[in-house]
């Protein structure tokens, strides 16, 4: 009877230990790897047109990190978050298909998110008329970006490397530091008694868990990281938040994905002191919801889908429009840089193009949505996916190509710089047409539908 029961034991143990090796198989396997991609030689910095020399010295590392993540059938999906100010279609472009061909990962299984950091290097071919430099400096803009492509690809294969059994978990923080700048004077914010305008206030978290530790983290925010506008490499808030976040968990990667902050400014700006600060608030929300035991446990499931639409410009201008900005700019400036470039095409014979085509990205982790939206996208984008979808979804812009500002068609009406005026030191031969906002949400909506 002794026996019997010793057996029976020893059976509902070795049952026991079967169902967890079958769990720890059949569960997610993440992996996760970082790299430096601060530059090696001096060079010119991005994001503001200002700046009249490259860039002397750094205030901290700059990161491209990836997250290999692999559900129970298999299926497997690559997240990148690099300290840039954006991915451009070429470069994009070239990643996906290094990664295509090592990994057979397929475009809509691909997310690139650049933290659109104004305190990090010019890329080839991005925003190709807001930079007046030489044919020297603009040979080292090219190195580096091949450089940062091939870094890139290396990041994921060391994540790849890194596969293990985990665990996956969603959650939802909030902090407020970031301003809608269309709306609010940076200059009178003190004085403001009521902040106007729209803006996003969630910070989305993905935590992963290996070996009952946290392994990662991965979160995002709806703001313009431009507390700096220096001559030193930086992350700017979202890399201070990433240093604190690893402080407080030793061992772990911290990732930052920028959301809809096209029209949003941390404000006041204009300190490092400030950018430390933005950033341990930011991290703070993250630890808030990190440390909860409220977050949602994502089940080892991955949908990914994708699609690529024709976003059209509004009439292009004539030689005619385009002479009355050189002369308006006194032929200086980026205003009369993509006027003449322009005129140039059009009289060397080409047709200026109609419309851009535009990556939307939707995938579903377990039951956690992620929409990835391209270009510099405005909040209000977020606001209405959010409203429809819950306010749970993750909505992130600067993703896979940002070749300009993604306004709605309330602020390409209103013009100002997101709704016009940015598009030129962008390179694009005209503002947007106001039907793109019902395009995307068009968009949004078909891959949805294609998820169930």
């Amino acid at each position: 009877m002794l026996r019997y029961f010793f057996y029976c034991l020893l059976a509902l143990m070795l049952s026991d230990l079967f169902t967890v090796a079958k769990s720890a198989e059949t569960g997610w396997k993440v992996g996760v790897a970082k790299a430096v991609i601060t530059p090696g030689e001096t060079m010119w910095m991005a994001g503001f047109s200002a700046r009249t020399k490259p860039a002397e010295g750094k205030q901290h590392e700059l990161w491209a990190k990836a997250v290999v993540l692999e559900d129970a059938q298999g299926a497997q999906a690559v997240m990148v978050a690099a300290d840039i100010l954006g991915f451009t279609q070429e470069l994009s472009s070239s990643v996906k298909q290094e990664l295509r061909e090592r990994f057979g990962v397929s475009d809509a299984n691909i997310m690139l998110n650049s933290s659109h950091t104004h305190s990090g290097p010019v890329l080839t071919g991005a925003l190709i008329d807001a930079y007046s430099f030489d044919a020297a400096e603009q040979a080292k803009v090219d190195r580096y970006t091949q450089w940062l492509g091939e870094c890139v690809v290396q990041v994921v294969a060391d994540a790849f490397m890194d596969l293990e059994a985990a665990t996956l978990y969603s959650g939802i923080g909030v902090t407020r530091f970031q301003v809608n700048r269309r709306k609010n004077s940076a200059a009178d914010l003190h004085k403001l008694t009521e902040i106007k305008g729209p803006s996003d206030h969630a910070v989305p978290v993905l935590k992963v868990v290996k070996n009952d530790r946290i392994a990662a983290v991965l979160f995002a925010y709806s703001c313009h990281p431009t507390t700096l506008d220096g001559y030193e490499w930086s992350g700017d808030f979202p890399g201070f938040a990433q240093l604190e976040l690893e402080r407080v968990y030793e061992g772990a990667v911290a990732l930052f994905f920028q959301g809809t902050g096209g029209d949003q400014n941390p404000l006041p700006r204009g300190s490092t002191a400030l950018a430390r600060q933005y950033g341990k608030e930011l991290a703070a929300a993250v630890e808030a919801v990190v440390e909860t035991d409220e977050m949602k446990l994502l089940q080892p499931t991955l949908q990914t889908t994708y699609c690529e639409i024709a976003l059209p410009f509004s009439p292009s201008p004539s030689i005619s429009d385009l002479q009355a900005v050189v002369t308006s700019d006194g032929n200086h400036g980026y205003y009369s840089r993509w006027a003449n470039r322009l005129i140039g095409r059009i009289q060397g014979g080409e047709t200026l193009d109609t419309s851009y085509p535009y990556p939307v990205q939707l995938w579903k982790l377990g039951e956690q949505l992620i929409f990835g939206l391209a270009g510099e996208v405005v909040v209000d984008y977020a606001v209405g996916l959010k409203e429809k979808y819950g306010w749970d979804a993750f909505v992130f812009g600067y993703n896979n190509d940002v070749m300009g500002y993604i306004p709605t068609a309330r602020i390409i009406d209103e013009g100002g710089y997101e709704g016009d005026s940015a598009q030129r030191a962008y390179g694009l031969p005209a503002k947007w047409d106001p039907a793109i906002e019902s395009l995307i949400y068009e968009a949004c909506d078909q891959l949805e539908r294609s998820l169930k």
